[in-house]
C-alpha cells in the first residue's frame, strides 16, 4: 500500500483539514456520531465497514482529537466514541456536503434523509457570509496564499489591512 503524504505543514487551512479527516469512512464516522452513535459496533452495523478498517478510522479520529473516548454510559465493559468540541465543529462541513448532494446526486422527487431543526422540523441550509453578515459567492472569494499575499492588487492589500485594523 502506498504511503500517504501528510498535508500537516501546508499553508492551505484545507490540506491541512484534509490531512486530518480526508476519507470517505471517517466522514461518516462524523456523520454517525452526529446522529448518536457512540458504539464500535454502532458504527460497524450502520456503515458495514471491515472491523479492521473502522478500529484505524476510530483510533486516528481519536488521536487527532475528533473524537474522545469514554467510558460506556451504561458502566459495561466496552468504550464510547463522543464528538469533541473539534469534532462538533465540524457540524457545517457536513451540512455542506449535505447540501451538495441533495442539489447535484438526487433526480427532482427522489427521497432522502432531510436535515431539519429537532424542535421545529424546519429544513437546515448553511450560508456562506462575510465577517459582516452579508453572503459572499465563488465569485466574490479570494484565497490569500501565504507566498502570495504581497502581491495582491493593492486595493484588495488595502481592504485587508483596513479589516485587520478594525478587528484589533
Amino acid at each position: 500500500m502506498v504511503k500517504r503524504t501528510s498535508l500537516k505543514g501546508d499553508y492551505c487551512p484545507s490540506a491541512r483539514s484534509l490531512d486530518v479527516i480526508g476519507d470517505w469512512w471517517s466522514l461518516l464516522i462524523v456523520r454517525d456520531a452526529f446522529d448518536g452513535l457512540t458504539r464500535f459496533g454502532e458504527f460497524q452495523k450502520s456503515l458495514g465497514i471491515a472491523k479492521n478498517i473502522l478500529s484505524d478510522r476510530l483510533r486516528t479520529l481519536s488521536e487527532r482529537g475528533i473524537l474522545k473516548v469514554v467510558p460506556s454510559s451504561d458502566g459495561g465493559a466496552h468504550q464510547e466514541y463522543h464528538l469533541t468540541p473539534k469534532g462538533r465543529d465540524l457540524f457545517p462541513v457536513m451540512v455542506a456536503l449535505r447540501q451538495w448532494g441533495e442539489r447535484y446526486l438526487f433526480e427532482p422527487g427522489e427521497e432522502h434523509s432531510r436535515l431539519v431543526e429537532r424542535d421545529t422540523g424546519q429544513a437546515i441550509r448553511l450560508d456562506i457570509r462575510t465577517v459582516d453578515g452579508r453572503p459572499v459567492s465563488p465569485d466574490q472569494a479570494v484565497i490569500l496564499k501565504v507566498p502570495q499575499q504581497e502581491a495582491l492588487q493593492p486595493r484588495a492589500a488595502e481592504r485587508l489591512q483596513k479589516s485587520s485594523r478594525k478587528r484589533s
